[in-house]
């Protein structure tokens, strides 16, 4: 989860009132956030640059890293928090943001070109009127566009956020799409002019720029905006023009956030003017902006609306586990920022009805709310029970079963990943790529790159990192593999698999025979002759992962349900084992 760095001093200062560590670490318990540490600046330097030596502390800043949930974008900044635990605390009403009383003629307007549709189609905009920043809440807001960047906005790969001095612009505004040798500014804290593409190759040196560049550099078109005299805001995602750059003399604030995904934009642009408003000579208040579209469709930007949603009392009750009155719920949720009203729903029950602010789009679903109940009312307050008699899934209880059976046998469980590198569920086995096999999405590393569709591979590397053990090795796993099935609302489905491994000088084909028999004995399915769909029979099979001869495949009432046999020998040279290994795998879901 996010780690928000603030100042204790001007966080009290906010908070109008000074805690001691552990009275603050209660405090932010209650809330659902967490202290995570107690540091100063120069620490968290001496930190960074590995430095012994101690300076003295007592002359320092400190610094409290706070821990707060990921999806609670108005908590990245001491502003956030510290207007969300005054109201907690019900030093502070919850505040009402409204937008300014702007005439359609005089507002501002941002024109969107057509061409911006191939590459970032979106952007919304408002304005902060008549702010006044000091040096702490100038860094504050300057933090907050990067945490957002982080988080949120995926590095700028769906929201670019770009903050301008209103006063050095002129109204109204174009967003465009040009061609980078078209595009001509200074760039912020530079002194000269670049085109665009003279900007990718100076920033490829720029350790913060560069992760960026990648988003639109091979573009034949770049995301720029422009006022009316054709100065350049910024060239989004990459870097504002230093002409509108703000500064803490700064009194209006333009606020253009260019998107991907127009949902993510509204909550970044909402998020960031509820925040900062409180800095404006008239609180809570933002001042709207028009965006035109091509094609005659205009949006006015931010939506400071609070939608409704209606949750049911006896759902929050049930769900928690308590018994609280509507007017406790209500004032529970209104401790946590969301103004609440109880209505009447017939049949003697009560709902409540939620008014959910700008500031809070994490509430999606009642869900979300009883679970700002629950924190409001405390955990540690909720009763303890014992829940009703839960019964396993039959699936569950069979795989127990047989954890204990194959253990019976001698052989020692593991449990190995359930993602894998392509190359050891295809060429390292044998086999060829194997349609079915769902792929990981941009995998930080080569090792997690498909989610395994057997249960071969990790079994075979235990053994690898295992080789100087003493022989024989006779381990299994019960686990779940994954294949791709249109079938299923997912795209895939999960199967569960037993599979077991003899490694040892003497490993033949009748010991991991012995192994499927016995299993097949304890679950009552006789052995039969090839064709009888009464019980499970073996017939000679042709897998590439084992040796040609000494493999077999098993039937149980008319379906394939595995394989067993002795590995083949490339295979195990490519998990560099030198002992000969027999291996079973069984889909036991063939078996409920």
């Amino acid at each position: 989860m996010p780690t928000v760095s603030v100042g204790r001093d001007r966080l009290f200062a906010a908070l109008g009132k000074s805690y001691t560590k552990e009275e603050f670490e209660d405090l932010c318990f209650c809330f659902g956030i967490e202290l995570d540490d107690v540091t100063t600046e120069k620490a968290i330097i001496r930190k960074e640059k590995h430095l012994d030596e101690e300076g003295d502390e007592n002359d320092e800043e400190v610094i409290y890293k706070i821990e707060v949930p990921a999806n609670r974008y108005d908590l990245l900044c001491l502003e956030g928090i510290a207007q969300a635990l005054r109201v907690f605390n019900k030093q502070q009403e919850i505040p009402k943001y409204i937008l300014s009383d702007v005439s359609k003629d005089s507002m501002l307007q941002m024109h969107v070109k057509p061409e911006t549709s191939s590459i970032r189609p979106y952007v919304v905009c408002a304005v902060l009127r008549d702010i006044s920043f000091d040096e702490a809440s100038y860094n504050s807001f300057i933090d907050l566009q990067d945490k957002l960047h982080q988080n949120i906005c995926r590095r700028r790969t769906l929201v670019a956020i770009g903050t301008h001095d209103l006063d050095t612009l002129q109204g109204p505004f174009t967003y465009e799409a040009l061609p980078p040798s078209h595009i001509n500014f200074v760039p912020l804290k530079q002194t000269r002019d670049f085109t665009a593409d003279e900007l990718m190759e100076f920033y490829k040196s720029d350790l913060k720029l560069k992760k960026y560049l990648h988003i639109i550099e091979n573009s034949p078109l770049y995301p720029v905006l422009y006022d009316q005299n054709r100065t350049v805001l910024s060239l989004p995602p990459i870097i504002n023009g230093a002409h509108s750059a703000i500064t803490l003399k700064t009194k209006n604030v333009f606020i253009e956030c260019t998107a991907t995904d127009l949902t993510k934009a509204k909550i970044v642009l909402n998020t960031m003017v509820t925040i900062f408003s409180e800095y404006c000579k008239r609180k809570y208040q933002v001042e709207p902006v028009e965006v035109v579209y091509a094609d005659g469709r205009s949006y006015v930007y931010p939506d400071l609306s609070a939608y409704n949603m209606e949750v049911s009392l006896s759902y929050i009750n049930h769900t928690i586990g308590v018994s609280l009155e509507a007017e406790e719920v209500t004032s529970l949720l209104n401790r946590m920022q969301l103004h609440a009203e109880r209505s009447a729903s017939g049949d003697n029950q009560w709902n409540i009805n939620v008014l959910v602010p700008p500031t809070r789009s994490d509430v999606l679903h009642p869900c979300d709310v009883m679970e700002d109940v629950a924190i409001a009312y405390g955990y540690n307050n909720i009763p303890k029970r014992k829940p009703a008699s839960v019964k396993p899934l039959a699936l569950n209880e069979f795989s127990d079963l047989m954890r204990l059976e194959i253990a019976m046998n001698g052989f020692t469980e593991v449990l190995t990943w359930i993602l894998c590198s392509s190359k050891e569920i295809s060429t390292m086995l044998n086999r060829q790529t194997d349609k079915s096999t769902a792929v990981v999405g941009n995998p930080r590393t080569s090792d997690f790159e498909v989610v395994r569709t057997t249960l071969m591979p990790g079994i075979l590397k235990t053994i690898g990192h295992n080789k100087d053990h003493p022989k024989p090795i006779k381990i299994y796993e019960v686990g779940d593999v994954v294949l791709l099935d249109e079938k299923k609302d997912v795209g895939a489905s999960c199967h569960r698999r037993l599979a077991a491994l003899y490694c040892g000088a003497n490993s033949g084909f009748e010991l991991i025979h012995c192994l499927v028999d016995r299993i097949m004995e304890v679950i009552g399915t006789p052995f039969v002759p090839v064709g009888d769909d009464t019980g499970y029979y073996i017939q000679r099979s042709d897998e590439p992962e084992f040796l040609p001869g000494r493999q077999a495949s098993i039937t149980h009432k008319g379906k394939h349900v595995g394989t067993f046999g002795i590995v083949h020998p490339e295979v195990l040279n490519n998990f560099d084992i030198s002992d000969p290994c027999s291996f079973m795998e069984i889909d036991i879901e063939n078996f409920l």
